[in-house]
């Protein structure tokens, strides 16, 4: 399984720590917001390593809850990258579809996970951005097999203890559903 994150988080870190099993090999790497950069490594990621599962994790500085995409968007791309970049026609792919549903049934998830402290939410628009472009990206690369999550800036309630911890219940959650045996 890889877990790929857009910025520098400690709660991927704290989440690292707890590990998610003997069985599962976990690779975490940090993704650049720049477009170009962001796909190329997404497409090696799924060209190499070949995982079974991509969990991204990006912050939503205005949420206040862990936000669970469920499909990522072709279309609609207008705001420019950290290098001044934006993709050709606000098109991630072309040729691809207008939208990508992740396998992972983040609605059925939603409903059946709870964590004391924090709401979660299900969505269907991740914006249009880098997190939803990387999105699209490795879902169309992943034949879906790639999974999104908004989480909301530490704060003196939300620690990246808690939110590693969280992140680590929901992401054994979704390797259920991959039919991945944890723990």
């Amino acid at each position: 399984m890889l877990l790929q994150t857009h910025i520098d988080s400690f709660y991927v870190q704290e989440m690292s720590m707890l590990g998610l099993g003997e069985n599962i090999d976990l690779h975490i790497m940090q993704l650049p917001v720049a477009y170009r950069k962001a796909k190329e490594l997404v497409c090696k990621i799924w060209g190499t390593l070949q995982p079974l599962l991509t969990v991204h994790i990006g912050l939503s500085s205005s949420a206040k809850a862990i936000i669970l995409e469920q499909c990522g968007k072709n279309k609609g791309y207008k705001e420019m990258d950290v290098c001044g970049f934006c993709p050709e026609g606000g098109c991630c792919l072309s040729d691809g579809p207008e939208r990508i549903e992740s396998t992972i049934d983040m609605k059925t998830l939603w409903k059946n996970i709870s964590v004391e402290g924090i709401d979660i939410v299900f969505s269907r628009d991740a914006g249009r951005y880098i997190c939803d472009y990387i999105y699209y990206t490795s879902l169309y690369y992943g034949n879906g097999r790639a999974a999104f999550i908004h989480v909301p800036p530490l704060s003196k309630w939300v620690t990246a203890d808690f939110l590693g911890r969280a992140l680590r219940m929901i992401i054994l959650e979704m390797l259920k559903q991959c039919g991945q045996k944890t723990e």
